[in-house]
């Protein structure tokens, strides 16, 4: 059973349970898409919405019969905006026909690297060869089965300001050091020296989650597994349409970059609020918006 059906509502799913609910999706899908894959079958993927935004894609190929062959799933949660704008490379993972998307995103530090929700997109677009220019920004999204909610952070208005200035010139200077630029890279290992030694002052009688409002770290042995603290911009409760599970749909703000993420009510503690912040490990995915 994939770890994170429970996150979109199914968390109480027998073996038996979810051969029926295959049926189902193929049976009534909410979104069903073909294109031929690096083998030359032809490969669809089948969707099924059980709330707003998220529910469970089944991924396989269809036989000469026009039977449908279930290879994999994943449950999904689609994204509502642009996250980010980055180019991303696509890579295909080793052992079944699906893919990651690997971008380099200057905002959260690290590369940022995701379960790619629309394969079958980019195997259409890739055969027109027009990728890159056609790709429009990212929209991501993630699923949690572990969370909690903190506190705000408060800070005046004018300290916001300084913030986003600060974050803006930054990211001009990490930008400038990844082409090279030697007075860039100094600049950034100065600053970092003196945000340490900031740090090493304040932990001694400060909690570390007042000093450090927001991150967006590595997590486990996947390369799409995040450990993250954002602040929610806005949240919903959704049913589950079959197990009429609630499910918590977070919009966050994260290193000044926007994702959704949802987790079921029984595996968050605290009750979120505009305002409050989110702290857990997430699977990330995200779907590559193309021109049409």
């Amino acid at each position: 059973m994939h770890q994170f059906l429970r996150s979109v509502g199914f968390s109480k799913l027998t073996k038996a349970d979810l051969e029926k609910l295959f049926e189902y999706i193929i049976k009534c899908p909410t979104a069903h898409k073909v294109a031929t894959d690096s083998e030359g079958n032809e490969f669809a993927e089948i969707s099924k919405e059980f709330g707003d935004f998220f529910g469970i894609t089944v991924r396989g190929i269809y036989r000469e019969n026009d039977m449908f062959e279930v290879e994999y799933y994943f449950p999904y949660l689609c994204g509502k905006t642009i996250s980010t704008k980055e180019y991303a490379d696509v890579e295909k993972h080793a052992e079944k026909e699906s893919y990651a998307g690997i971008c380099d995103e200057i905002r959260i530090g690290v590369t940022l690297i995701f379960y790619l929700q629309n394969v079958v997109d980019y195997l259409s677009m890739k055969k027109c060869k027009g990728l890159k220019n056609s790709a429009e920004g990212i929209i991501l999204g993630g699923l949690s089965t572990e969370g909690k909610i903190l506190l705000a952070v408060n800070k005046a208005e004018r300290q916001m300001q300084n913030i986003r200035k600060e974050g803006t010139d930054r990211n001009y200077l990490i930008a400038a050091a990844r082409d090279g630029d030697e007075e860039a890279i100094e600049s950034l290992t100065l600053e970092d020296i003196d945000m340490y030694s900031l740090l090493s002052r304040r932990i001694t009688h400060e909690d570390i989650l007042s000093i450090v409002d927001s991150y967006f770290m590595p997590y486990g042995v996947e390369s799409d597994h995040y450990s993250i603290l954002g602040e929610i911009m806005d949240y919903s409760v959704m049913q589950n349409q079959i197990t009429k599970e609630n499910i918590y749909t977070l919009d966050l703000i994260c290193n000044d970059m926007i994702f959704s993420v949802c987790i079921n009510e029984t595996d968050l503690f605290g009750e979120p609020a505009v305002g409050r912040r989110f702290k857990g490990v997430i699977w990330m995915q995200g779907s590559i918006k193309y021109r049409d």
